[in-house]
């Protein structure tokens, strides 16, 4: 699931660890379960976690063998609610979430992807986690007619060059103006917005079928090692990583909260 800005993946009981890495995008982990475990290096012994917020850049491996269920909420560092997860976590290491801090929207989000299956509602529950743990910052929603021309062109044209002159062109508006209107009215700067819808194309693509090499050109990527390359910086993994388990209703249902309750980190 993804939205402007960031993006979801759930799995079930993972059958490996997933090795050392970091990435450009802030991370939310938890499971459905406590027992989710982190290390920022190999040396380091493993910590277990009801859940954690991992800042861009921070190297780290992670093993889910131990839950059942696992969410993974990556959030772009210049949006709204990601400088407050960075003014509120830090710009380093492996930050503890307490399991209050959950206890309401993590059931939540598994119970709109196991029994809802509405897209929808589980963007909402999504958006829901990272709202409770910003501690209510709401997502900026583009309203100026010139924006939301640029944002409909860049949508519609992820497949070619789109510079700051050419979409600020569309805009009518010069480029300095217009990359300060962008910003203002979309909480993100145009060119990692631009990232973002085109990785959030190809994983649409990707649901549907179609081959890697053919969604990384629909997208924008020069060839599919190029978007491999990016995914890994930007995520942590590459798209071949990803399993996809059909697509969900788009018809969106409010997700029905349940507490539950978990034990202590190690």
């Amino acid at each position: 699931m993804s939205w402007d800005g960031g993006c979801l993946f759930i799995s079930r009981r993972a059958v490996a660890i997933v090795p050392g890495h970091s990435h450009y995008a802030t991370q939310i982990a938890f499971g459905s379960e406590f027992g989710l475990r982190f290390r920022p290096t190999d040396a380091e012994p493993w910590t277990s976690y009801d859940g954690a917020v991992i800042a861009s850049r921070q190297p780290h491996s992670m093993d889910s063998m131990h839950v059942p269920y696992c969410a993974v909420i990556f959030v772009e560092p210049e949006t709204r609610e990601g400088r407050a997860l960075h003014e509120l976590f830090g710009d380093s290491g492996i930050s503890a979430l307490a399991a209050d801090a959950l206890a309401e929207v993590g059931p939540a989000l598994f119970s709109a992807w196991q029994q809802q299956r509405s897209a929808d509602a589980v963007i909402a529950a999504a958006r829901g986690v990272v709202r409770e743990l910003t501690g209510g910052i709401e997502p900026v929603v583009a309203t100026d007619e010139r924006i939301l021309r640029a944002i409909s062109h860049v949508r519609s044209h992820l497949g070619s060059e789109l510079t700051l002159e050419s979409v600020a062109d569309v805009a009518c508006l010069s480029p300095s103006r217009f990359r300060h209107l962008f910003v203002e009215e979309t909480g993100m700067a145009l060119r990692p917005y631009i990232l973002w819808r085109r990785f959030l194309h190809v994983w649409e693509l990707l649901a549907r079928g179609v081959s890697l090499s053919a969604a990384a050109h629909a997208a924008g990527f020069a060839d599919a090692a190029h978007l491999t390359r990016t995914s890994r910086r930007m995520f942590g993994f590459p798209p071949s990583a990803l399993q996809f388990s059909g697509p969900l209703r788009r018809q969106a249902a409010p997700a029905e909260p349940r507490r539950v309750t978990t034990s202590r980190s190690e």
